[in-house]
C-alpha cells in the first residue's frame, strides 16, 4: 500500500520527488522520505510523518541533485517511526532502497546478515534488501545483477526502486506490486500509480510482475526472464487536472461531485439511443454456456458486487458474492460454466488478484471490473471491463462505487437476453441507467444532508439498514461513515434487526433507513421497530414515498428512478453525510488513519 516514486533528470529532482510523494498519500502516511544523489553521495531525509513535515524539515538545507527515490509508508513491519522510515540504505551509506510489498522470508535473510556483520536500524522487512545489495556489489558485480540477485532471493509481493553511489541511474523490480514508468524527453520516472508524475508526463509504461528496469535521463531498458525487451508506451487519458482538488476541500468531496461526468464516462459509450447495450471490450461468444456468475470483491468493491448480484439475480441469472480475502483461500466449487467476475477499483487489491489465480488454476472464466488501465487485475483475467471513473484520490471510494453499480447495472441488461429467465425485462433499468448521471447531479445541487449530518455527531451508535439493493448501499453507507470518522456504524439488512442487532437500540441510537420504492412497507415497520425503542429514525429514499417519510424524523427525498438504481442515489446522499460528520468531527477526510487507497498486501 505504500507509494514509490523516483525521478531522474537532467534538472534538480527534489522539488519533483516532493510534489510526487505528495500525490501518493493516499497509499501511506505514516512517514516519508527521500534519498537524493547530490554528487558528493546519497543525502536521505526521513521522518514519521506526513510529507508536509518532512517537506518543512529539509526546506533549510534541501539537497540538490538530478536523481533520487521517495517513499510514503503504510505500516507493516514495524511501527511508524523514523527509524523505519524508507529509503533503507546499506552498512557504506551507497545504496538507497524503498519498497512496497511485504518480504516474506525477511527474518531468515536478516539473520545471516547480521551473521556477517551486517548491523540493522530498523525493524522492517525492507532493509535486507540494501544490505543484500551490498553484499553482491562487495562480490564485484554491478548494481542491475546485485539486484536482480536479490529479486532471486526474496519471497513476497513487492515494487522496489533502487539508486547507488556506483552509478546514475534508478533501478526497479516489481513482483506482485504496482510500479509504473513515466516516459519524457529529458526525464524518466518511476512511481507507485500514475497520478505522481502526471503534471509530468502522461507516456507510461506499466512493468509486469518479475520486471526489472534502469532508467536514465533519456532512456530506459526492461528486462524481462533475463532479457531485455522494447516497450510500446501507453498514453494516460487522464488530464492533469482531475488529479487535482480544484478547489475544493478534500478530493473525497470533489469526487463525490465529479460523479455525474463519472457516470456519463461509464454508460454514454455502452448505452446506444435503441437502448441496447454494447461493450467494446466484450462479444457475446465469451459467456457462452455459463450458467452462473460468482463475485470476488473486498470493502467498497464488495458492495458493488452485492449490488450487481441483486441484479442479475433478478434477472434469473444465478449470482453470489464473496469476499476475496475468504475466496482465495477457499474458493468455492468452480467448472467450466462458471464466470468469476473480480471487482477491483485498482486493479491492484492483492486478495482479488489471488483469488483470479486461484480461477485460472480453473477450467472457470475470469472477467476484471476495474478502474486502472494496465493494472495487475487485466494481466490475469480472460477479459476486462473499465469503469471509467478518472482518478480517484481520496481513500474512501465515492465516485468508483457508483461507477462500478452502474457499469454492473449495464453487464446485467447485457447478459440477460442470453443467460436471463424469458420473462426478464430490462426496459425500466436501461431508462434509468441513461437518467442516472441528470439524476445524482440534481441530488448533488439539492442536498440537505449538511444538516442531517449534525444530529449524528454526538450519537454512540449509527446503524444504515436497507432491502434488496438497499442493503448493500447500508453497508457501503456504514463503511463511508466508520472510514471517515472513527466512529462506530454498522449496516444491516433491515429484516435481520429482530434477529440480534435490535437488542443495540436506544434512545441514543440513530438508524439511517435506505428506501428504495421496492418493498418499502416491510422497511417501514423495520423502521417502527427502532422508532417504538427510541431511536432517531433518518430516511433516504424516492422524493414521493409518503409511507417512509411518516414514520422517519428526517427524511431525504432523491429523484425517483426504478428500484433498482434508486440506491445509488441514496449512496451520494449518505456519501455527503459522511463527510459532513468527519469534517464537523475535524477528521483526516483524505487521509484516514490506519487506511491507504490500494490494499496490496493480503
Amino acid at each position: 500500500m505504500c507509494g514509490i516514486t523516483g525521478c531522474i533528470s537532467n534538472a534538480d529532482i527534489t522539488s519533483t520527488l516532493m510534489n510526487s510523494l505528495s500525490k501518493l498519500e493516499y497509499r501511506g502516511y505514516d512517514s516519508a522520505g527521500i534519498a537524493v544523489a547530490t554528487g558528493n553521495g546519497l543525502t536521505v531525509a526521513k521522518q514519521a510523518g506526513e510529507t508536509d513535515g518532512l517537506r518543512q524539515s529539509i526546506t533549510a538545507n534541501e539537497p540538490v541533485g538530478m536523481l533520487g527515490i521517495g517513499h510514503t509508508r503504510w505500516s507493516t513491519h514495524g511501527a511508524p517511526t523514523d527509524e523505519n522510515a524508507h529509503p533503507h540504505t546499506d552498512c557504506t551509506g551507497t545504496v538507497a532502497v524503498v519498497h512496497n510489498g511485504i518480504i516474506e522470508n525477511y527474518d531468515g535473510i536478516k539473520s545471516e546478515l547480521q551473521n556477517n556483520g551486517h548491523e540493522f536500524t530498523s525493524e522492517t522487512d525492507t532493509e535486507v534488501v540494501p544490505h543484500l545489495v551490498e553484499q553482491h556489489l562487495k562480490d564485484g558485480v554491478d548494481p542491475l545483477t546485485a539486484l536482480q540477485k536479490v529479486t532471486e532471493r526474496i519471497d513476497g509481493k513487492y515494487a522496489l526502486a533502487m539508486v547507488t553511489t556506483h552509478r546514475d541511474a534508478i533501478y526497479v523490480a516489481r513482483n506482485g506490486s504496482p510500479l509504473v514508468i513515466g516516459v519524457d524527453d529529458s526525464a524518466r520516472y518511476v512511481a507507485s500509480d500514475v497520478p505522481a508524475f502526471l503534471e509530468h508526463t502522461k507516456e507510461v509504461i506499466h512493468l509486469e510482475d518479475g520486471d526489472v528496469a534502469v532508467l536514465e535521463p533519456e532512456t530506459h531498458t526492461v528486462f524481462r526472464d533475463g532479457k531485455s525487451v522494447s516497450l510500446e508506451p501507453t498514453t494516460i487519458t487522464w488530464s492533469t487536472e482531475a488529479a487535482e482538488k480544484q478547489g475544493y476541500d478534500h478530493y473525497m468531496l470533489k469526487e463525490i461531485h465529479e460523479q455525474p461526468d463519472a457516470l456519463a464516462s461509464a454508460i454514454k459509450p455502452r448505452l446506444t439511443s435503441e437502448n441496447a447495450v454494447v461493450f467494446e471490450e466484450l462479444d457475446q461468444s465469451f459467456f457462452a454456456n455459463i450458467d452462473r456468475i460468482e463475485f470476488v470483491a473486498c470493502g467498497t468493491s464488495y458492495h458493488a458486487a452485492l449490488y450487481g448480484c441483486q441484479l442479475l439475480n433478478a434477472r434469473g441469472i444465478p449470482a453470489h458474492v464473496h469476499r476475496a480475502g475468504e475466496f482465495s483461500s477457499y474458493p468455492a466449487a468452480i467448472d467450466e460454466r462458471t464466470l468469476v467476475v473480480a471487482i477491483t477499483q485498482s486493479g491492484e487489491t492483492a486478495d482479488t488478484i489471488e483469488s483470479i489465480h486461484r480461477v485460472n488454476e480453473t477450467d472457470a472464466r475470469s472477467l476484471a471490473v476495474t478502474n486502472v488501465v494496465g493494472s495487475s487485475i487485466e494481466r490475469i483475467a480472460d477479459k476486462t471491463v473499465y469503469i471509467h471513473a478518472g482518478p480517484e484520490i481520496g481513500v474512501a471510494a465515492t465516485k468508483t462505487f457508483s461507477s462500478q453499480v452502474a457499469t454492473l447495472s449495464l453487464l446485467a441488461a447485457y447478459l440477460t437476453p442470453t443467460l436471463g429467465s424469458k420473462t426478464a425485462s430490462n426496459s425500466a433499468l436501461l431508462s434509468s441507467i441513461a437518467e442516472l448521471p441528470t439524476a445524482v447531479d440534481t441530488v448533488l445541487s439539492t442536498a440537505d444532508s449538511e444538516y442531517v449530518a449534525q444530529t449524528l455527531v454526538n450519537r454512540p451508535n449509527r446503524f444504515f439498514i436497507g432491502r434488496g439493493v438497499g442493503y448493500p448501499v447500508a453497508l457501503e453507507g456504514a463503511l463511508k461513515f466508520k472510514e471517515i470518522t472513527y466512529e462506530h456504524a454498522e449496516g444491516f439488512a433491515a429484516g435481520q434487526l429482530k434477529h440480534g442487532p435490535l437488542a443495540l437500540i436506544t434512545p441514543e441510537s440513530a438508524v439511517l433507513v435506505v428506501f428504495t420504492g421496492d418493498h418499502d412497507e416491510k422497511t417501514v415497520s423495520n423502521a417502527h421497530e427502532v422508532r417504538s425503542r427510541g431511536a432517531t429514525v433518518i430516511g433516504i429514499g424516492p422524493d414521493q414515498a409518503d409511507g417512509p417519510r411518516r414514520v422517519c424524523d428526517e427524511y431525504i427525498g432523491v429523484p425517483s428512478l426504478t428500484p433498482e438504481l434508486s440506491g445509488v442515489l441514496t449512496n451520494v446522499q449518505l456519501q455527503l453525510i459522511a463527510y459532513h460528520c468527519a469534517s464537523a468531527l475535524g477528521r483526516s477526510i483524505d487521509r484516514p488513519r490506519n487506511l491507504a487507497k490500494s490494499v496490496t498486501v493480503e
